[in-house]
């Protein structure tokens, strides 16, 4: 299985928002923009691994800024990390006022998807090759994050084993 690069899997995934994208004030939908979350990230995951990817999990999403009927969302994906079936893949999301021509941050996130073959069972996936220090970054700030996961998800487990032990 040959490395691929952050590169040739990024993906930007623009649409103006329309009324039925939003609620009776004029906002978009908190889910309407998950949904594009998904999306952009799902193809980044895909382009990198060629197969099927289904979203395994969604890390924290905060919404810092509002969008408008009429904004053109944009949402940027690549792959951060991957590991032997898995990759983390994040997405970053703005808001143009395409008649003003000003950009704002709407939400950041991170999303982990497992590649799977034709039988639906995970599938290798594609060591990523680093090319720029952010890139470099990037990774390094996905592995703390797959660190924490990993104690979460342990927690998690105990918890389910033995109910006492969460009962704070």
């Amino acid at each position: 299985m040959n490395n691929k690069p952050v590169t040739l899997s990024k993906t930007i995934i623009s649409r103006a928002m329309l009324p039925e994208d939003a609620n009776p004030s004029g906002n978009v939908h908190g889910g309407v923009i998950m949904k594009e979350i998904d999306n952009a990230a799902g193809i980044a995951a895909i382009r990198h691994a060629r197969t099927f990817c289904v979203t395994a999990s969604i890390d924290r999403l905060d919404f810092h800024n509002p969008v408008h009927v009429g904004n053109l969302l944009v949402v940027k994906a690549s792959v951060n990390m991957t590991g032997k079936t898995s990759m983390e893949v994040g997405a970053r999301v703005e808001a143009e006022d395409i008649i003003a021509g000003t950009v704002r941050h709407i939400a950041s996130a991170y999303l982990t998807f497992v590649a799977i073959d034709s039988n639906f069972k995970p599938a290798s996936v594609p060591p990523l090759v680093l090319e720029t220090e952010d890139e470099k970054r990037r990774h390094r700030e996905a592995m703390r994050r797959k660190e924490n996961r990993l104690s979460l998800k342990s927690k998690e487990k105990d918890c389910q084993n033995d109910k006492n032990l969460c009962l704070d």
